[in-house]
């Protein structure tokens, strides 16, 4: 099932000169997890703005071309709507708290309870998307005491709370530490195994390697090339794009240039060993 479809897509901030979204043409199916990496400023958290419905309702400006979520114009959905059955995480998870909420229990609730939620079926959630993350000792602190990395997954769990369709994420990790990192893909690959519909922004190339289902490109406001994850992230050419390619696709590329190619362009550290084992193995025949 197609979760959004985006035909001939074109966008402009408002007061702005040049378009943000250019010619964009994509269909985003149901349960898939997508990367999409390229240059900054090349489009990618308008693009999630306009999956979000930020893009015209709430930014305005020029929209043009056919942009369907769930089967509707986004034109005729608003956010609030849409609030229901995609989940948005920020990149900063500063700005995803609500700063009226005295602990991390209320802050997760508050968007059950705009909802309408009954109070027992709150509680029953919110502690269970607590434990699900971890992060039961927090539930009785102040969300605006916590660390970066504490409100990072705060802010995952007020948005899994309501249980979503889809989720887009914006760089999630940008402020956090390698095992911040990791905590925070920990809960995206559940998510995943969870049949969600993830759109992930995010530079460190690495973890959307190991994650992602499909990759698309960004740069200048178009998608330049988008395709399933082993393909795309293979490629040298990406670096013309600006986008970045995992460490051991550079290192698969050396080998074949030195004359000692791999039986294919490993994308991750894993496949990197087991492709050096394979090839050790035939030399040795």
């Amino acid at each position: 099932m197609t979760a959004v479809e985006l035909k001939n897509v074109n966008y402009k901030y408002p007061l702005a000169d040049e378009y943000a979204l250019r010619d964009v043409s994509f269909r985003f199916v149901e349960g898939r997890f997508y990367g999409l990496i390229g240059e900054n400023g090349g489009g990618k958290t308008t693009l999630c703005n306009l999956i979000r419905g930020l893009v015209p309702h709430f930014y305005h400006g020029e929209l043009e071309g056919e942009a369907r979520v769930f089967g509707m114009d986004i034109k005729e959905h608003n956010a609030e709507e849409l609030a229901v059955r995609i989940g948005y995480v920020f990149q900063n998870p500063f700005n995803q708290m609500s700063g009226i909420k005295s602990t991390v229990f209320e802050e997760v609730a508050m968007g059950l309870e705009n909802l309408g939620v009954e109070k027992e079926e709150i509680i029953r959630k919110v502690e269970e998307v607590c434990h699900f993350l971890g992060i039961e000792e927090l539930m009785e602190k102040n969300p605006n005491e916590l660390s970066g990395g504490q409100r990072q997954r705060v802010a995952f769990a007020s948005i899994i709370v309501m249980d979503n369709e889809m989720l887009v994420i914006d760089e999630p990790t940008s402020q956090l530490d390698p095992q911040g990192t990791e905590n925070v893909f920990e809960i995206i690959r559940n998510l995943k195994e969870a049949g969600k519909t993830i759109i992930l922004v995010e530079h460190k190339i690495d973890m959307i390697a190991e994650y992602c289902d499909e990759i698309i490109v960004m740069k200048e406001g178009k998608i330049v090339c988008s395709g399933e994850t082993q393909d795309i992230l293979s490629r040298m050419e990406l670096l013309k794009y600006d986008a970045q390619i995992p460490e051991a696709a550079i290192w698969g590329h050396e080998m074949a240039a030195e004359g000692m190619p791999l039986s294919r362009i490993p994308i991750t550290t894993e496949q990197a060993v087991q492709y050096a084992v394979e090839r050790r193995q035939t030399d040795g025949n």
